[in-house]
């Protein structure tokens, strides 16, 4: 099991000060966790990585089938598809900015887990995305606005929303078809579950992760056996990027 590293466990950490020490040892305890989740990924196959997270992590759930398609607006204007995701690994989510408790609980999580994937060369290979079911509300400036509120990193975080000519439930209805609901109640709330959705690079629906109980280290796990494709034949970690991460040390 991941166990967090502190800086006062480490003689260098506690007696060292200033910024080059501050920085040494943020790098030490980015190495402990590199070592750590390249440990739990060491498999040989996808089912492998199932296997060990089904034993380890209760709220994983296995999935094996074709991304829902959709056609939706990106902050930014853009139109985006499951096509346009191709290659990318990506980790998908629905809120609505107005939820008064668990949908900033859940983006802030994936925000300590987007920290963790983009501190590896895994950043390039991996895209989180945020649909809204409030689109209505959920202006493009409005979305803009929530990810550095949260701690989410436009350089490879994408907000969804409907484009103009599209019905105000698109996106719930989406949400229907990854498999759960946000029902609009009298008060202007959306009653709903949390998952966490995984997507391979192939536009494969991988897994979900319910609820915000799950380890992140599991999560990153996953998303790391998919990135590097570990159900075909690969090379050795030494050629990847734990390798790269001892040559800089």
């Amino acid at each position: 099991m991941f166990v967090p590293v502190r800086r006062d466990a480490d003689p260098l950490c506690r007696y060292g000060s200033g910024q080059w020490m501050g920085w040494l040892c943020g790098l030490l305890a980015l190495t402990a966790v590199a070592v750590a989740f390249v440990h739990r990924a060491h498999a040989h196959s996808l089912d492998d990585i199932d296997a060990m997270l089904q034993s380890d992590e209760k709220y994983f759930q296995p999935i094996d089938k074709l991304m829902p398609e959709f056609t939706l607006r990106a902050a930014d204007g853009r139109v985006v598809r499951p096509a346009d995701l191709a290659g990318k690994v990506v980790v998908l989510h629905f809120i609505y900015t107005s939820c008064p408790d668990v949908c900033p609980l859940h983006a802030e999580k994936l925000a300590e887990i987007q920290k963790m994937v983009n501190a590896t060369p895994m950043k390039d290979r991996v895209v989180f995305i945020s649909i809204t079911t409030d689109p209505a509300k959920d202006t493009p400036d409005v979305l803009k606005a929530y990810g550095p509120t949260h701690g989410l990193d436009p350089v490879n975080w994408l907000f969804l929303t409907t484009a103009p000519d599209q019905p105000e439930d698109a996106t719930r209805k989406l949400a229907e078809a990854f498999g759960h609901k946000f029902t609009l109640t009298d008060d202007g709330y959306q009653m709903h579950g949390i998952v966490t959705h995984v997507i391979d690079r192939q536009g494969r629906w991988r897994a979900n992760f319910h609820g915000m109980d799950f380890q992140p280290i599991n999560l990153v796990t996953f998303v790391n056996a998919l990135s590097n494709n570990v159900e075909r034949p690969h090379a050795e970690p030494e050629e990847g990027w734990l390798a790269k991460l001892k040559s800089f040390l």
